[in-house]
């Protein structure tokens, strides 16, 4: 580590070397993989730490020893069973619906209720189906995969799902062939390595970003033998609505907490606590008494933090008017594209 360890990276450090399995809460800025990486350097054991994204896994990379295979979930599932449908991932991306219902079968409205659903719009719920499915650790696909439908009752969501159902394994029956043609989703072969019941080669596994784990690597991650350390912050979750779940807070082993912050001083840290309070969060950061930092307004602004691609593209708009330079950073690709189809 570049500087000394705290207090509390060190009861992480001895409590991983005494062989428990561990729960780190970590604040924003109380060096996480710092901890992770002065835990895995005291054993000779092999190690895989498995980040949420490709970015953050080869940045680890660059910081862990020999011993640690830097990884995410979809790179291991690729290894084990994606590559086998590289062809279909190389298609292009998108499959109009009426041609999904074509390849499924579907040929006929249906009527439910007085209202009809259009075969495209069927094709469209069968497909989300199998994105539910494949968020889920449910081994077979099932009815209660349908979304709820807006001015269905009960018994006529029940009705629309066991319709659709069939149409819903034969998607699946396709997508889980090499030689199929519906559009084919890394999702997909995720799902397919974790009803394998994979056991991960490692001695001890790092689980970052638990917060926001995908319910499948969850799966996964709590059915191995291996040593299990998991690292994230409840709240600072934001995946919810991709079914992410929170593998922290009921995970039986240690629970440690790295809160004092390198990232800035004591006047951020108390206007954090606040919101951490709102949060509802036990967590309370100490800020670094060396770094000078301090809570206000500004006559410049120098960033911008933004939620979501609409704020984004609205502050850029706004600065350009202004004949001020600004540039993108997290997710400017997808508005590019956007951008460039229109």
């Amino acid at each position: 580590m570049d500087v000394k360890p705290t207090e509390e990276q060190l009861a992480a450090r001895d409590t991983f070397l005494a062989g428990r399995e561990l729960a780190l809460v970590a604040g924003a800025g109380t060096g996480k993989t710092s901890t992770l990486v002065l835990m895995a350097g005291v054993t000779r054991k092999r190690g895989l730490y498995v980040a949420f994204n490709k970015a953050i896994a080869d940045e680890a990379r660059q910081r862990f020893g020999a011993n640690v295979d830097c990884r995410t979930a979809h790179s291991l599932a690729h290894r084990a069973v994606g590559r086998n449908y590289q062809e279909r991932l190389n298609r292009p991306a998108r499959i109009p619906s009426k041609e999904t219902a074509r390849l499924l079968g579907i040929h006929q409205i249906l009527w439910v209720s007085s209202r009809p659903i259009t075969c495209g719009h069927q094709a469209r719920l069968v497909m989300g189906m199998i994105r539910r499915f494949c968020y889920s650790t449910d081994r077979q696909l099932m009815a209660r995969h349908l979304e709820r439908l807006n001015g269905l009752d009960p018994a006529a969501q029940d009705h629309v799902a066991r319709v659709l159902l069939p149409y819903a394994c034969r998607a699946w029956d396709d997508i889980c062939s090499p030689d199929g043609k519906l559009r084919f989703e890394h999702d997909h072969y995720l799902k397919m390595w974790a009803l394998t019941e994979p056991t991960l080669t490692a001695d001890f596994v790092l689980l970052d970003e638990a917060q926001d784990t995908n319910p499948v690597l969850e799966e996964v991650f709590l059915a191995q033998n291996a040593q299990r350390v998991c690292v994230g912050d409840p709240a600072q979750q934001i995946y919810a609505w991709r079914n992410a779940r929170d593998v922290m807070t009921g995970f039986p082993a240690d629970h440690l907490y790295l809160t004092k912050s390198f990232r800035f001083g004591p006047r951020i840290a108390r206007t954090a606590n606040r919101w951490l309070r709102h949060a509802e969060s036990d967590l309370q950061l100490t800020g670094n008494s060396a770094t000078d930092s301090r809570v206000g307004s500004a006559a410049e602004i120098d960033a911008v933090l933004c939620r979501g691609n609409a704020d984004a593209m609205q502050e850029v708009l706004g600065f350009l008017e202004r004949g001020v330079p600004v540039a993108l950073t997290g997710g400017g690709g997808a508005l590019r594209h956007i951008a460039q189809a229109a």
